[in-house]
């Protein structure tokens, strides 16, 4: 596919979106974590309409009950008894605590606060400030607000990349895809694993350029003109101007929007090789290699020009031309 204005616009505005697809719909926030389970700590505190009802000792009028919900789901309040609270709202046991207390105490009511919620929490290791395990609080968690508590990435965020692993579904992104594409910073669900990795982004140069290496990445984004000017740029004696060629693997997605005649013929989240052509002979191809920006694991191979290999057959006989000049001189000076 040759390296067009058109096509770099269509990958530009391509946003990589398979990481949130595979989370989407399930996390915090009015699901899972929103619910009380085994471990949490609760403070419950019981008012009365009188100072000389159950939970109005002396001259105040309310009564603070610390308690955990135990392992077989319940949590004891006293005159109450024990009541289950594993897979109930925090609201849902507050009336239901209020609903026992009746006939009991004085006109009561009840106010139930998590002070620690230890069954809704999420793990997160590997290159991170702090690794550890994280409760998940009732409001909605994000991941990158998740990496964020536990001290962020140690590496840069382009160097930086997040797997997040949830029962038999496990999805990898770089950490910049969360900042870039607001829809990967998906919601955290109790129980997720999250793994920071140091991977720095590298790209190969092969052929006919001046250092075939392979090379780092130094900054957030390297265009292809830049990664050319890192390898030395092209070999003034073989290359091939017009045949600068770049390999890599796309989304489906991407190239059903880069050639809509394939669309056909690819299924939904696959990668698929797909090579890239930049000619220079154009003046256009300059400015274009301004703008196409390069990928980890890209391959760049400079062709060589048909006349190099000529110019490796002279090499090879070069030596041989000049023993026989050496001779021929030796014999007519003789």
């Amino acid at each position: 596919m040759s390296i067009e204005p058109s096509n770099i616009d269509v990958i530009k505005a391509y946003r990589p979106l398979a990481f949130s697809n595979q989370f989407r719909g399930v996390g915090s926030g009015g699901g899972s974590s929103a619910l009380l389970g085994v471990g949490d700590s609760l403070q419950v505190k019981i008012f009365e309409a009188s100072r000389e009802g159950l939970f109005s000792p002396g001259d105040s009028d309310s009564t603070l009950v610390p308690a955990v919900i135990d392992e077989t789901g319940h949590v004891f309040v006293p005159y109450a008894g024990r009541i289950a609270a594993a897979g109930l709202t925090v609201e849902g046991l507050r009336a239901s605590i209020e609903q026992k207390l009746v006939g009991k105490a004085v006109e009561p009511q009840v106010l139930v606060v998590v002070a620690d919620k230890q069954s809704s929490t999420a793990v997160v290791v590997g290159d991170v400030g702090k690794p550890g395990v994280y409760p998940l609080p009732v409001r909605q968690t994000r991941l990158l607000e998740l990496v964020a508590v536990a001290g962020g990435p140690r590496a840069a965020t382009y160097e930086t990349v997040v797997t997040l692993k949830r029962g038999p579904r496990s999805g990898t992104t770089r950490l910049e895809h969360l900042i870039d594409y607001p829809e990967n910073n998906v919601l955290v669900a109790p129980g997720d694993n999250v793994l920071l990795s140091h991977r720095p982004r590298t790209f190969s140069a092969f052929g006919a350029v001046k250092a075939n290496q392979l090379v780092a990445f130094k900054t957030k984004s390297v265009t292809l003109a830049e990664a050319l000017a890192t390898v030395g740029g092209l070999n003034d004696y073989r290359a091939d101007a017009g045949g600068i060629f770049l390999f890599r693997f796309e989304d489906a997605d991407l190239v059903r929007a880069l050639k809509p005649e394939l669309a056909g013929r690819l299924s939904g989240g696959e990668q698929v090789p797909l090579v890239y052509r930049l000619s220079l002979r154009d003046p256009q191809g300059f400015f274009l290699a301004r703008f196409f920006e390069m990928r980890d694991k890209d391959i760049l191979y400079v062709a060589n020009h048909p006349t190099a290999e000529f110019g490796k057959f002279l090499q090879i006989i070069a030596p041989l031309i000049s023993n026989v000049a050496t001779v021929n001189s030796s014999f007519f000076d003789d």
